[in-house]
């Protein structure tokens, strides 16, 4: 088998694995809904609910993405995807808050993934496409709209129990055709004599903790949007679960499936003039979507009127449609900025960045919660992704775009201005 069609068996059978793990992560994200009803959750209890898989997926990725540039993507991908297997299972025997908590945590495994195989892939291909491959393997995120397709069917038809059931199942099936069709090469480990201490000092590099921070919007804000929009649009429109998850769906399902066309736009363009405009595009949705369901009064010379303003839910999904695309090509020129200035360490920088990524997507469904119960405004959560948007545009503003020659001799030579000219 040439080098070529391995390279490209890997890239599938990878993606496939990661659509599926997930998939599992974002579970919480549907049957949470059922279980704060049998539960007799509040908004807070919600939040910590739908995050604590968000947790351990988190925290493990920078040991995973160390041990992956070490052991090699395959046997670590393969030993991840087992783990979880039981976890998932035993979900459906859980009866008390705690023990969702406690199972939540192992399954929340799953989600390590990213940090696995975003090298693992990358490293099969040649620098011009890393950016590609890693988006597509990316796309897998959209493994979030697939749960809202297939678990809010299972809910209805049988009950929320079947859910983790069959995930389970799948997850089995999942890691038998990744071990048949992907392969190893012990050309891409990271010698063997790189400390881990060594590998970790990568931290304090400050390019390193900006890609963190805009991961943490473009990936975090992504999950734990994900994790909320079901209950948000039950809750603010009033639809059932199964509606609720489809329209959710037009949010999940572009923010994975073109994290491609971002790979390929940043192989393109440039890592700084794409997130330069998936930022800006956030910001102007985001704006919009923060804008609370208001009556107002105003008193004119034929007496007091009322004005209503506020999205309907065509106007809200229209925009979350937008914010979806968006981010999910801030995800793949994120990384494409990790596989430049960090080729021979992609492993443990994306771990690192994909730590950020997720703690962000832990955090923020919590904070939904504490926000929805303090304010009582659903829309809150919207608000805050707002002002951390904020944060981003003016550490990149200060850091690259205000250091960019526009005009003059030095233009030319700029490695920004070479990117905005294509």
């Amino acid at each position: 088998m040439s080098k070529q069609t391995q390279a490209l068996s890997v890239l599938i059978v990878s993606t496939l694995a990661f659509t599926v793990c997930f998939m599992v992560w974002m579970m919480f994200g549907v049957i949470g809904i059922p279980l704060k009803k049998q539960l007799g959750l509040s908004a807070t209890e919600f939040g910590l609910l739908t995050a604590t898989p968000v947790l351990t997926g988190s925290l493990i990725r920078v040991p995973l993405g160390i041990w992956t540039d070490r052991f090699g993507g395959r046997i670590v991908m393969a030993v991840l995807m087992a783990c979880t297997v039981p976890a998932i299972f035993l979900m459906s025997y859980a009866t008390e808050f705690w023990h969702f908590l406690v199972i939540g945590l192992f399954v929340g495994l799953a989600g390590g993934s990213f940090s696995v195989g975003t090298p693992y892939v990358a490293r099969w291909f040649p620098k011009n496409r890393q950016g590609f491959a890693m988006g597509v393997y990316g796309a897998g995120n959209s493994g979030a709209a697939v749960n809202k397709f297939v678990a809010p069917a299972l809910v209805v038809a049988f009950g929320w129990t079947l859910v983790p059931q069959v995930y389970a199942a799948v997850m089995l099936g999942t890691l038998i055709l990744f071990w048949l069709f992907s392969h190893s090469d012990p050309g891409h480990r990271v010698s063997s004599d790189v400390k881990f201490v060594d590998q970790l000092k990568m931290l304090k590099d400050p390019r390193v903790l900006k890609y963190c921070q805009y991961y943490s919007i473009v990936f975090g804000g992504y999950v734990a949007l994900s994790l909320w929009m079901v209950q948000y649009y039950v809750g603010e429109f009033g639809l059932d679960i199964r509606t609720a998850a489809l329209l959710a769906a037009c949010f999940s399902l572009p923010g994975g499936v073109l994290r491609a066309i971002g790979g390929w736009l940043s192989d393109k363009y440039g890592a700084h003039s794409v997130t330069w405009w998936v930022m800006w595009a956030s910001w102007i949705c985001l704006f919009l979507l923060s804008y609370p369901q208001t009556d107002f009064t105003v008193h004119t010379v034929d007496g007091p009127k009322t004005f209503h303003i506020g999205l309907n839910v065509y106007g809200f999904t229209a925009l979350m449609f937008v914010l979806g695309i968006a981010w999910a090509f801030g995800k793949a020129s994120v990384f494409k900025y990790i596989s430049d200035d960090f080729h021979a360490n992609i492993g443990t920088v994306s771990g690192i960045v994909g730590l950020a990524g997720g703690l962000g997507g832990f955090v923020l469904p919590i904070l939904f919660g504490v926000l929805m119960d303090w304010t009582g405004v659903r829309s809150s959560a919207f608000m805050l992704l707002y002002g951390v948007v904020w944060v981003s545009l003016i550490w990149m503003y200060w850091t690259e775009v205000r250091r960019t020659q526009v005009m003059g001799r030095e233009a030319a030579a700029s490695p920004f201005s070479r990117s905005f000219s294509h």
